[in-house]
């Protein structure tokens, strides 16, 4: 009997790592904006060999895309932050498939939840809220998070009318550098390097 084919539409696929082309399904009715294949890419890229053993934080996790991506290349802890309940059902559920001990999942607000003492230090922060959500505010509430010296990945919409719509957000964190970034279609990201002032 012929398995069926799976819905590339409502699913994520990781890129590298342990977990290569696994597909993961996004939950139905969920207002969730996965960062595609090409973009992670460029980002695993770019943080490579930093990823192993590092702690991870995926704020506004969704899919956990970019924590699972970070988990399969070798990061030693990834803690998902999440507010919808049904993707924080979904992302716990893949991980206990998974077998990945090292991972947390938080049922929070991200805005909320940095404002609280930091219960860990990171050594790479993944950035991606809502397009809407304008990224400063959140850069300058993550120092407390970030160990001595960390990366973070910056995500948003891009815009003709700024062309270069990452260069500013350094500001925001001090001890932060703008050290790469891209766009794919209508998707500005970017990597800051952070040290402690």
């Amino acid at each position: 009997m012929r398995k069926p084919r799976a819905d590339h539409r409502h699913s994520i696929r990781i890129i590298a790592g342990q977990w290569r082309g696994r597909r993961l399904a996004i939950p139905r009715g969920t207002e969730v904006r996965p960062t595609p294949d090409r973009v992670r890419e460029t980002l695993f890229n770019w943080l490579a060999e930093l990823t192993v053993g590092a702690t991870c934080l995926d704020l506004f996790a969704g899919t956990g895309a970019l924590g699972l991506e970070a988990l399969s290349r070798g990061a030693r802890e990834v803690w998902f932050v999440e507010r919808d309940a049904s993707l924080t059902r979904a992302l716990q559920s893949v991980l206990e498939g998974m077998n990945a001990a090292d991972a947390r999942v938080v049922q929070a607000d991200a805005r909320a939840y940095l404002r609280k003492p930091p219960g860990q230090s990171f050594d790479v922060a993944f950035l991606d809220p809502p397009y809407a959500e304008p990224l400063e505010p959140l850069l300058a509430q993550l120092g407390p998070w970030l160990a001595n010296t960390a990366q973070i990945y910056v995500e948003r919409a891009y815009s003709r009318d700024a062309p270069e719509p990452l260069d500013e957000l350094a500001a925001a964190l001090p001890g932060s550098r703008l050290v790469k970034q891209g766009r794919a279609a209508a998707v500005a990201f970017g990597l800051l390097r952070f040290e402690r002032p």
